[in-house]
């Protein structure tokens, strides 16, 4: 294989890391005769794990830093990446998959809790670069065009997905801050050129006594600079009466936060939940948890874990008290009712972009313990985009559920070029230390912003540079004027960030041709009413939104729409040239490898992995001048919706069609469509002999997939699972392994 990689498929995790097992042996068949290389670097949390210490790691066991090298290539014009769903860690994961790596014989260190010594906050600083959002930052070099693939959005309009019903007298509702949150002590700048250079962001105590934060962060003039912070008390004070008017209304009590990806702020949110739900527990057994090492931030299920080191009269008096507690509480919302997985045990288990939609979806219903649906109160402390969720429950009410088979779409323009927005999840989070004030000081020594805390209030200072602005404005008109739909730009005059934004847009928009365009900016409250009407009577709205919305909206709609954000085409148009091709949401990523574990079947849908491939394809065919690559997109698309129409997306149960027989087909259809088209004679001479032996041998090959199924898998790991176990799980068809190759 040549050094130069055509396109590189990322290595991931869980789910789609399995799926790939089967489907990039597919992927290589197909576009070997074209010439191309499929190359591959390794994103996943082991290997960004191991990747950090090469000085623990015995020579043959050393992990190149893939994601630093991948970061380097999307800076370049010839970059083609397909980026599948990975972890971003929370720290009951990442300890999870250290102790996994140390157990398969990897002497790497434990995860500092409270790191002391050089050597310890050195680990704990390591650790730290592959925790939370630590590979999209590092990739997404350009803006974001995702929206449904015409097949999939047809497909679900001909094959409509369920909804749960909506009734006028649901008591669900979205309750949020009224103060002391990020969205109202937000302070936003737009940098001058005086400004310019490396800022340095410090505290200083009541006293006087200034400690620097962090050093070095450059900024450029042009650039937007935002400070804010989260109240500690206001949110506690806040938290604890949604409690009990959760138990007032006989509701079900759900916190929606993104504990995974903002590795600073949204722990420490979710750990004060914990500590509010749980306030008598932990403050009878305060000096028992202290000794315990029990961190809320890492919730129920790490207190629970914690307690079984404790002599049995001591742990069984405390679980009482536990038990006592939760029943004198609101009923929470759960994870998994079976096993008493509460929405409080696990940070990463509730995603708010996920968990929100699918709750909306059904009906406004959320589990309970007692294992049926119940009205729910949703608690999203900071109030920037709690209305968007708010809007779409009040209109749910109001109209009942949606129909898919009649939706309109909204699509998404996104701005995440250079870091933008990159709230919590990038190195300018920072919980007060004490009472004072953090303030962000310029390359001169002045303030730029200043900021009164207390201890324990989460302060937070993100970016946005003014290039990736200018191209975020660039691409919605382009995506307006292609699409013929009306672009809403989903900005906040009353929010400082956005009115910074809104003047760049205001300014940017008269340099593109806009005529005959509808181009608005409303708040993100109007702008879901506004989306919601259009989206009931078929029309369609693209919405143009800065990072975090961008996160959230390519989860919400197409929820709604088809039924999952999975099958959603995200392409990122990177600034330099070259292209990022995503393939949507990981989220039930986990359920699906515990069931192939158990069952020796995998739900995963790779249809995700077959949109973003034809996009690349398509890339590399325009970018490069391979006119075989465009025949291979061409013939991929009508496969994919092929296989769409034909049903033959993988079904949930075991002994049902699942990942693998989903990828047979989708290697027929292909080479099928390869065969049927007159544009390269040698690809439809090379694809037809293909074609003909799938087709002929289509009973052989499903009953030896089909064989496979119904009895344990060991993959030898769940953060590392071992590269042959994997290929033997999901490669279990000799028959298409010896046409494929």
């Amino acid at each position: 294989m040549s050094n130069k990689m055509d396109i590189i498929y990322t290595k991931v995790d869980e789910a789609p890391e399995l799926a790939s097992g089967s489907f990039l042996p597919i992927i290589r068949a197909f576009t070997k005769p074209a010439g191309i290389e499929v190359g591959t670097k390794d994103i996943s949390l082991a290997g960004r794990i191991l990747s950090q210490f090469p000085d623990y790691l015995k020579d043959d066991q050393k992990h190149a830093d893939d994601l630093a090298e991948l970061g380097d290539l999307v800076k370049t014009p010839g970059a083609n990446v397909i980026k599948l769903p990975n972890i971003s860690a929370s720290v009951p994961q990442l300890k999870a998959a250290i102790k996994e790596l140390q157990d398969l014989g990897y002497a790497i260190p434990d995860y500092p809790e409270d790191p002391q010594t050089p050597e310890e906050k050195d680990i704990r600083a390591r650790y730290g670069r592959v925790m939370g959002s630590a590979v999209n930052p590092v990739l997404r070099e350009g803006n974001s065009d995702r929206r449904a693939p015409n097949a999939v959005k047809e497909y679900a309009k001909k094959n409509p997905h369920s909804m749960g019903e909506w009734s006028s007298k649901s008591a669900t509702h979205v309750a949020s801050m009224s103060g002391g949150d990020f969205f109202s002590n937000e302070k936003s700048t737009t940098i001058t050129e005086a400004q310019a250079g490396d800022a340095r962001i410090e505290f200083v105590a009541k006293g006087g006594a200034v400690t620097v934060l962090k050093d070095k962060t450059p900024l450029e003039a042009g650039e937007i600079v935002d400070a804010t912070f989260m109240s500690a008390k206001a949110l506690r004070k806040f938290l604890a009466e949604q409690v009990a008017d959760a138990k007032a209304k006989g509701v079900l009590f759900s916190l929606h936060l993104k504990a995974t990806m903002m590795k600073v702020s949204d722990p420490v949110l979710f750990g004060h939940a914990v500590y509010v739900y749980l306030k008598d527990v932990f403050d009878k057994h305060a000096a028992t948890f202290e000794k315990l090492g029990v961190d809320p931030n890492n919730g129920i299920g790490d207190l629970e874990a914690k307690l079984k080191t404790l002599p049995d009269a001591e742990r069984e008096s405390i679980k009482a008290d536990i038990k006592a507690a939760m029943t004198s509480q609101p009923d929470l919302y759960m994870v998994n009712s079976d096993r008493g997985i509460t929405n409080l045990h696990v940070p990463s288990d509730v995603i708010v972009d996920a968990s929100m939609p699918a709750l909306i979806r059904a009906g406004g219903k959320g589990w309970g313990p007692d294992g049926k649906e119940h009205d729910t109160k949703c608690v999203i402390p900071d109030n920037s985009y709690a209305p968007v969720y708010a809007e779409t429950i009040a209109f749910c009410k109001e109209h009942g559920a949606f129909d898919p088979s009649k939706m309109g779409t909204v699509p998404n323009v996104g701005l995440m070029a250079g870091k933008a927005e990159e709230y919590g999840s990038h190195p300018q989070t920072f919980v007060a230390p004490a009472d004072g004030t953090i303030r962000v000081v310029d390359a001169a020594g002045k303030p730029i912003h200043e900021t009164a805390v207390e201890g324990g209030d989460i302060w937070r200072m993100s970016m946005v540079k003014d290039a990736p602005v200018r191209d975020w404005v660039k691409l919605a008109v382009t995506r307006a004027r292609l699409s013929g739909m009306p672009a809403v730009f989903w900005l906040n005059d009353k929010r400082a960030h956005d009115a910074e934004l809104i003047k760049k847009v205001n300014a940017y928009l008269p340099s593109h041709d806009t005529s005959g365009l509808d181009i608005r900016i409303l708040a993100p409250q109007e702008a879901t009413r506004l989306s919601l009407e259009r989206m009931k009577k078929g029309e369609d709205t693209i919405s143009v939104t800065g990072n975090v919305l961008r996160d959230y909206l390519t989860d919400l709609f197409p929820i709604l729409e088809v039924g999952t954000s999975a099958k959603m085409l995200s392409i990122v148009p990177l600034m330099s040239g070259g292209g990022l091709f995503e393939t949507g949401a990981g989220g039930s990523a986990p359920k699906h490898v515990q069931q192939l574990v158990e069952e020796g079947h995998l739900r995963w849908d790779s249809l995700g992995e077959f949109c973003a491939l034809g996009a690349s394809l398509e890339h590399l065919a325009q970018s490069t001048g391979n006119a075989k690559a465009a025949v291979l997109a061409k013939a991929l698309d009508a496969a994919t919706e092929k296989l769409l129409d034909e049903n033959k997306s993988p079904r949930r149960r075991v002994g049902e069609l699942d990942n693998r027989g989903s990828h047979f087909y989708i290697a027929l259809y292909w080479a099928e469509a390869l065969a049927a088209q007159d544009e390269d004679a040698e690809l439809k001479a090379h694809f037809a002999p293909v074609a003909e032996k799938l087709r002929a041998n289509e009973a052989k090959i499903l009953d030896e997939l089909n064989a496979a199924q119904g009895k344990p898998v060991d993959l030898g790991g769940y953060y590392k699972p071992d590269p042959a176990k994997r290929d033997a799980a999901m490669r279990p068809s000799e028959t298409l392994n010896a046409v494929i190759g």
